[in-house]
């Protein structure tokens, strides 16, 4: 299969007739390509292991998807559906965090240094795929761009999916580009083998596989060249989406039961945010979104330049349309499901691939401003932004809880557990489990159980989950000393629990409430 790393042996056509972030004529023998890309690699590189120290899984699923593959380490098996292993992820995430946790003993680790390692090898197939649209000097502002991207340097330092789901889409538009621009098959034939693997991490890959197949049917004026191009690479981005749908159609009977039920998701979330904030809100908010996220992300002056050269290149450029529908079609039919049906609650983590096909179009939409003195001064106040929003949102949100923080957290460079949740996971994994105790962990109705319990460093037999069916069960095998209870957690419902003053009994057995912790978590200790 071609590289992404692959790039045209031939000179990279121009961008414009004006030179890009300096006065050095395109006619400038090119750097070496090699030493650029390690250049590239280490400024991705530095900034996420700046805050690798400092991050915590929280956002994506990081928790859950960990726990998933922790599972699947002790039972290895191929996975055939949702009830299989999966549920609504994709089962590739899986098994690459479980290979990297029978390496790192570090639960809480080895999924984030995943993330690290394809977050990092993403400017891979960014440079080829800017370079071979542009220019050299196009792919390393878009490089640049992207390694001080905020929501990127949260992704690629926690343990969720997109930062391995954005580097294969990278790498399908790359080949993309090869194969459009050397005339070849080979290379569409990798870029459908690759959405595969992408298909295979997250849902929202799936939408590229007729998005794809389109453009390349409609591009170019050789009918019969465009047929052959969209019929191979559509019939071969088909192989695990069969299977996935095959397997699923025979465990549950639905082929998309997963998509159903992260469907389902988001019509809960739509109806409370409807709830909360009111259908006309909501709605505006929705039509908003993506740019909104691009311009606090990305920072104003990167969004604002991709947007603009986006722009200018579909207007002047009609062989890159391919990949600015790539970016407009799926934000397009999100935006409507959202605005219109009200069925999608819009998330950061669902524009990530629509954003980064900015980054490639950044150089150009600088060439737009005149004269080589207003470029230079424009490029140096977005390299600025590009640095400072981040930096700025990533400080305010550090373990900080409050309204805005808790808003903006979800697309900071920095990601942190609420400060109360971390209290007492901390005291468990540092009083409870050293001494081989037990404890009662109650469910939330956020899921914040399922964060206390993968940090309280107390394996699963030392652990009596409210969640789990088997509570009782666990209850009695682990008789434990210690319970943490949520506010509105489930817990208080349960016909065995009475909760009088700062005493709550269990089963008949009495636990006090402890001082020194912070609602929404209480914790008792048994009499």
């Amino acid at each position: 299969m071609p590289s992404a790393s692959s790039v045209p042996a031939a000179p990279p056509r121009p961008s414009g007739s004006t030179p890009l972030l300096s006065a050095v004529p395109d006619v400038a023998p090119e750097p070496s390509t090699r030493l650029l890309l390690l250049l590239l690699l280490g400024a991705a590189l530095l900034p996420r292991l700046v805050l690798m120290p400092f991050n915590e899984n929280y956002y994506g699923d990081a928790v859950a998807r960990t726990e998933l593959a922790e599972r699947w380490v002790h039972e290895p098996h191929l996975i055939t559906s949702y009830g299989d292993g999966a549920y609504q992820f994709g089962p590739l995430h899986l098994y690459v965090v479980g290979a990297a946790l029978k390496v790192v003993e570090d639960k809480a680790l080895a999924g984030r240094l995943v993330s690290l390692l394809f977050g990092v090898l993403s400017v891979v197939p960014l440079f080829s795929l800017t370079r071979r649209l542009f220019n050299w000097r196009a792919a390393v502002g878009a490089c640049l761009a992207f390694s001080v991207w905020g929501m990127h340097l949260q992704m690629s330092t926690t343990a969720a999916s997109e930062a391995m789901s954005l580097f294969f889409m990278l790498w399908v538009f790359a080949l993309i580009a090869e194969g459009l621009d050397d005339n070849r098959m080979g290379p569409f034939f990798g870029a459908a083998l690759v959405l595969n693997l992408a298909c295979a991490v997250r849902y929202d890959a799936w939408l590229f596989m007729p998005l794809l197949s389109l453009a390349l049917l409609f591009w170019g004026e050789d009918r019969v060249a465009a047929i052959t191009r969209a019929v191979g690479f559509g019939l071969l981005c088909l192989p695990f989406p069969l299977l996935w749908m095959q397997g699923n159609e025979m465990a549950h009977g639905d082929p998309f039961f997963p998509i159903h039920a992260v469907e389902q998701f988001h019509a809960d979330w739509t109806r409370e945010g409807v709830a909360r904030v009111g259908e006309w809100r909501y709605r505006l908010e929705s039509l908003g979104f993506w740019p909104g996220v691009a311009l606090l992300t990305l920072s104003p002056g990167v969004a604002l330049l991709g947007m603009a050269g986006m722009w200018r290149s579909w207007r002047e450029r009609p062989d890159t349309r391919w990949l600015v529908l790539a970016a407009l079609v799926p934000t397009a039919y999100f935006t409507f499901r959202a605005v219109v049906l009200l069925d999608f609650q819009p998330l950061g983590r669902f524009t990530v691939t629509e954003l980064a096909v900015l980054l490639p179009f950044v150089v150009p939409g600088l060439e737009l401003v005149r004269g080589a003195g207003a470029r230079r001064a424009v490029a140096a106040v977005c390299a600025v932004l590009a640095v400072a929003v981040p930096l700025a949102m990533g400080l305010y949100t550090f373990r900080a809880d409050g309204r805005f923080q808790d808003s903006l957290r979800p697309v900071s460079p920095t990601s942190t557990n609420p400060v109360p949740l971390m209290q007492v996971a901390r005291f468990l994994e540092e009083e409870v489990a050293p001494r081989g105790g037990a404890a009662v962990v109650d469910q939330d109705s956020s899921y914040m159980d399922l964060q206390l319990a993968f940090f309280s460093g107390l394996p699963d037999e030392r652990l009596a989950r409210v969640r789990w069916e088997t509570f009782r069960k666990h209850l009695r095998l682990a008789n434990p000393e210690y319970l943490v209870r949520f506010d509105n957690g489930s817990l208080v419902r349960d016909p065995g629990v009475k909760l009088e003053g700062r005493t709550l009994t269990l089963d008949g057995v009495a636990y006090e409430e402890q001082d020194g912790f912070s609602a929404p978590l209480h914790v008792y200790r048994r009499r």
